[in-house]
């Protein structure tokens, strides 16, 4: 009986498909599509794979079954259609996640095969999200030419649903140009075209984004209206990405109305549903409302706290990496299509020349293609110079990131395996009373006092060759004996840390108004660890393991001014410091730990001219 209902199901669908050839996220469709996949018993594995795909809200599940989609395609050989459609959806789900340079990439890509296997239905609907993609990053002059060749592409092929959909992102267009008269006239041509289709989701997308033009036209009634019904149409949809987009515009709104309690409401509402799907530009939006409504109250914790996250998620989506990537795909894809047309221009030029002119005029000809080309030849070589160079920086960038070692194997093979290291030194820094010296400065005169120092320990981190690991709001994590092992890694972080002090106490006596004077405390614990990267969307290298919890221990029982150190750490350079026993203290969830302070150096010219000397091999 289950079988016989599941031949059934896709056979209706499929007929469906036949009539319709282009859908929107729908989950609830998505999830029982799922089951009937997961059950085995279908008769169009590939149809049913693009119907999963393109049903998808979750920007993860969008990608996964658009790889399936593409990686089956491939291997039957005979499908373009269906390979078209899955780098299609693959640049869907990047495109959702933030990452504009991947979903570029799969939509050029897509381009190349749809003019390749001849596939003309699929070029417009592609350079409408290529359009839509350049017109997110803002770089409306290039959207506009992908925006104008798709509609027009799509007009020409009759197709109702494709070219409400490309109307409904030329409007989202020129409403991110100001051009709200024509951003109104094309979004309202998508809502009658979806509701005469009775197509609910896409009905609703045309609604929510009225809604915006109406808020940037200060009609708050209208915009209410249009906001609220659209975020009612995609809750039962469960396509929760615009909705948080949806829900942002409401806040704007309450707030000019001063709503100040539904301001907060809608942006934490918008927050939670972009954190949830990992929609960057939106968790970057959301938080900076947050930040501005709560800074307006004078709530200054919580305003530095989604500042901060403003900050990580803006850098996110700006990252340079991505943009000088992106630039290299475009300009590759130009120079492509550009080269493809000069050589179709010129084999015709040359075969009517041929018929029609003397040798005389065809050796004339041949001289200025041969002149064409070495122009051309020149421009592809200064190209790939200007590539290179690029790639080069992008290289540099990523090895600020990660350790040199770690940046090399993730290159080579892809991912970083975790490695143990036997002998390290870890140390973590803290800053008394920074809550309460936070209260008296604006959260960005704040995050600059952090970076004043944070930017001298890193420069004093790479003078005694440690690693820095991270930074944890007002703490400082660095490590000594990785990625490459150092017999004195102890010495050398302590040395480190008396440097860290010196230079805080000489910023105490440097006047200026808008910088907090820190008073710090040091801990210090050494051991094995266990290092490696984290994350798969924003990498970020870190070490796990007793040594580093044991060093965040001494930290919290060190004093100000004061540099506290486990008995294991003090073993390996009780020659070379002088201390002060401090006895067993007890530490929570560890019991009783031998602890001492560090007063000096036994010898410290010696002390100097040794490490001077490890430096300089």
């Amino acid at each position: 009986m289950f079988k016989a209902w599941c031949y059934v199901f896709i056979s209706l669908l499929f007929l469906f498909h036949k009539g319709v050839t282009a859908f929107a996220q729908d989950q609830a469709k998505a999830d029982s599509l799922v089951k009937v996949y997961e059950s085995g018993v279908f008769q169009d594995e590939l149809f049913l794979l693009y119907e999963i795909a393109i049903s998808q809200t979750n920007p993860d599940d969008i990608l996964h079954y658009a790889n399936l989609l593409i990686d089956k395609a491939s291997s039957w050989g005979t499908e373009e259609t269906y390979l078209v459609n899955g780098y299609l959806q693959r640049g869907n789900g990047y495109k959702l996640q933030g990452k504009y340079s991947e979903a570029l990439e799969a939509y050029f890509h897509a381009v190349e095969l749809a003019q390749r296997y001849k596939i003309e239905d699929r070029v417009g609907v592609l350079f409408i999200s290529i359009g839509d993609t350049y017109s997110t990053l803002k770089n409306y002059e290039t959207a506009d030419n992908y925006y104008e060749q798709g509609i027009q592409a799509i007009r020409n092929s009759n197709d109702s649903l494709r070219l409400a959909t490309a109307l409904l992102n030329d409007g989202d267009r020129y409403f991110y140009t100001e051009e709200f008269p024509k951003a109104m006239l094309r979004l309202e041509e998508a809502k009658s075209i979806f509701s005469n289709l009775n197509y609910e989701i896409g009905f609703a997308y045309a609604l929510g984004n009225l809604g915006m033009v109406y808020s940037q036209l200060q009609k708050y009634q209208q915009a209410k209206e249009n906001l609220n019904q659209a975020i009612q149409i995609l809750y039962s949809k469960e396509d929760y990405y615009p909705i948080s987009v949806y829900y942002l515009y409401l806040s704007k709104i309450n707030l000019n109305e001063n709503d100040f309690e539904n301001a907060f409401i809608n942006a934490q509402k918008s927050l939670n549903l972009a954190e949830k799907y990992h929609l960057m530009k939106e968790t970057t939006d959301a938080s900076q409302m947050l930040f501005e409504l709560h800074n307006q109250f004078g709530d200054r914790d919580s305003a530095l706290f989604y500042h901060l996250k403003y900050i990580a998620a803006r850098d996110s989506v700006r990252n340079l990496q991505a943009v000088e990537e992106i630039a290299e795909k475009a300009k590759n894809f130009e120079v492509n299509q550009k080269q493809m047309e000069l050589n179709l221009a010129n084999q015709k030029y040359r075969n009517q020349k041929i018929m029609i002119f003397s040798t005389a005029i065809a050796l004339i000809f041949i001289g200025i293609l041969a002149g064409i080309l070495y122009r051309n030849n020149s421009f592809i070589r200064k190209t790939n110079r200007i590539i290179e160079n690029e790639r080069s920086k992008s290289d540099h960038l990523l090895k600020n990131i990660l350790p040199e070692e770690t940046v090399n194997e993730l290159k080579e093979f892809g991912k970083v395996n975790a490695k143990r290291f036997d002998a390290v030194s870890v140390m973590f820094t803290d800053f008394k009373n920074f809550t309460s010296n936070a209260e008296h400065l604006a959260p960005e005169d704040l995050v600059k006092s952090l970076d004043y120092y944070f930017s001298y320990f890193d420069q004093i981190v790479e003078k005694y060759k440690l690693e820095k690991i991270k930074t944890l709001g007002d703490s400082y994590m660095c490590a000594s004996g990785l990625p490459f092992p150092q017999e004195d890694h102890a010495e050398r972080i302590v040395l480190a840390a008396m440097e860290m002090f010196k230079f805080v106490e000489k910023a105490k006596q440097i006047e200026e108004e808008k910088r907090i004077r820190f008073d710090m405390r040091i801990g210090i614990s050494s051991g094995p660890v266990v290092a490696g990267i984290v994350g798969s969307k924003k990498f970020a290298y870190d070490i796990w393991g007793d040594t580093v919890n044991c060093a965040s221990r001494m930290e919290y029982y060190s004093g100000i001014g004061k540099i506290n150190i486990t008995e294991y750490t003090y073993e390996l350079i009780k020659d070379k410091f002088l201390f002060s026993d401090r006895g067993e203290i007890y530490v929570k969830n560890k019991g009783k730990m031998k602890m001492y302070f560090v007063e000096g150096m036994v010898d410290s010219e010696h002390s100097e001219v040794e490490v001077s000397s490890r430096e300089s091999e």
